[in-house]
């Protein structure tokens, strides 16, 4: 019997994908002229973003200035872009209705994914959120989902931690939980088939079977 179950926001819970996508092109546009595939970005979404951004560049101050330009561009775009996915939020919420523990682990920032889950409609639906400013090592190390293991005092036995990155399965994997590929996001099956997580999820639906 799973007793707590762990979230991650994007791409799982809210449909963030396009702010993402063009708040990254708006970016390398502003610091580098230029507008790569989406496909690099897409390579480590899960990822913080000081990880994305040190594939161009190693200098702290122009980091910085790139991750700064990336949040200015998608806190002014966040509300009308993001959505929950159909279906996420009853879930969610008839998880809470039969006692089950509730914990977000997202490489967003603790502020970044309150602001996602108020757009939500998920304001109050988790106990404990672990953001990427509140740990030394972000997904796909372990420490989020002990993090969040150890605010909720819950067994990793009694856990499944749910998201949609190859970043998230290996998380969780390595810290001892559960794992389940939320297929309702933007990667699908083969994506994370090598991974072999415990549970496919083809809708938000297919939380009930896991509970």
């Amino acid at each position: 019997m799973l007793s707590t179950f762990l979230f991650d926001l994007d791409g799982t819970l809210i449909d963030s994908i396009e702010l993402i996508l063009r708040s990254y092109r708006h970016t390398m546009r502003v610091h580098r002229g230029l507008e790569p595939p989406d496909e690099l970005w897409m390579k480590g979404l899960g990822t913080p973003l000081w990880v994305q951004f040190r594939h161009w560049t190693d200098d702290p101050a122009e980091m910085e200035a790139m991750v700064a330009t990336y949040r200015a561009y998608n806190l002014a775009h966040h509300d009308e872009l993001v959505r929950p996915y159909e279906g996420v939020v009853t879930a969610v919420r008839n998880l809470r209705t039969q006692g089950k523990t509730l914990g977000l682990v997202t490489s967003k920032t603790r502020e970044g994914a309150l602001r996602g889950l108020q757009v939500a409609g998920l304001g109050d639906g988790f106990e404990v959120i672990v953001g990427a400013d509140q740990v030394t090592h972000p997904k796909p190390h372990p420490e989020p989902v002990l993090k969040a293991l150890e605010q909720l005092r819950a067994p990793a036995a009694d856990t499944v931690f749910i998201g949609d990155s190859r970043p998230d399965i290996e998380c969780g994997r390595a810290a001892g939980v559960k794992t389940a590929a939320a297929l309702w996001g933007p990667f699908d099956r083969s994506h994370l088939a090598d991974l072999a997580p415990d549970y496919w999820l083809e809708r938000p639906e297919d939380l009930a079977t896991l509970s």
